[in-house]
């Protein structure tokens, strides 16, 4: 089950951003430290299952308490945003990752309680968050946000541009600016099309009144795809964490693994 959840080459890329660490007693004797690879496996197992903490099987090794306080340090640590760089780095210097055309769009989703939510206006006024995102012409995820879900699209743009990380090219410097970036009506505003110039980005943006919406998933239909592979992990179907930041962390633990079965593939 470790092996299957955690094959070699990600335990490889994980060790990369979190070093192996031995906690030794100085009176000696005491439990002997629960393995980080077996930790992962159930960190994955609980993202993609959807199951509660307590619901952990025991086949991992690890009680469900040390695999929610290694979590927890990882969160803090900025683990998965890490990895997800590491394995973002892998695909860059291999030439996978196509910045002609990305795309940027957003996904709600219910909560029960926490910070970082607010009325869904698509959900009857219902407490709930939203997942932003950035893909690249494939429909790898390149950045990653979340916010309440009455914030509306267009404010998340800027952020999620910043947000792309300096990835390693097949030839030459890193990269982190999309050649061109398409978006749905949400972010059709002039400031948003003077600031993409700004920066070199060409854009894409359906304008509203003007354009049909028939033809507005001819190029951004990656992202909505995307959208149904962060769905795979069951972890997002309603967010259970009060924390924002267990919340974000399990999008970014959906979107490593995204990422790693096209390095795999």
């Amino acid at each position: 089950m470790v092996e299957r959840l955690v094959p070699d080459e990600l335990w490889v890329l994980f060790r990369r951003v979190v070093l192996p660490t031995e906690n030794r007693r100085p009176q000696g004797g005491g439990k002997r430290r629960a393995g980080d690879r077996e930790a992962l496996a159930a960190i994955v197992f609980v993202a993609t299952s959807g199951c509660t903490w307590r619901q952990l099987p025991p086949v991992f090794g690890p009680c469900w308490q040390t695999v929610y306080r290694r979590f927890a340090q990882w969160s803090r640590e900025r683990v998965w945003a890490r990895l997800h760089r590491v394995i973002l780095d892998e695909l860059g210097a291999r030439g996978e990752l196509d910045w002609s055309r990305c795309a940027i769009d957003s996904v709600s989703v219910r909560v029960a309680k926490g910070l970082l939510t607010g009325p869904n206006p698509t959900d009857r006024g219902k407490l709930g968050s939203k997942i932003h995102l950035i893909t690249d012409r494939n429909g790898l995820p390149l950045s990653l946000g979340i916010s309440a879900a009455n914030m509306h699209d267009s404010l998340g743009l800027m952020p999620l541009v910043r947000g792309i990380p300096p990835i390693r090219s097949r030839r030459g410097p890193r990269r982190r600016r999309p050649a061109k970036l398409h978006g749905d009506k949400g972010y059709d505003y002039a400031y948003l099309r003077r600031w993409l110039r700004g920066r070199g980005i060409r854009h894409r943006i359906a304008r509203k009144g003007i354009e049909s919406s028939q033809r507005l998933g001819r190029h951004r239909w990656v992202v909505e795809r995307t959208v149904s592979w962060l769905a795979g992990c069951r972890r997002l179907h309603r967010r259970y964490e009060r924390k924002p930041e267990h919340f974000l962390a399990f999008v970014g633990i959906a979107a490593a693994l995204i990422c790693h079965r096209r390095l795999t593939n």
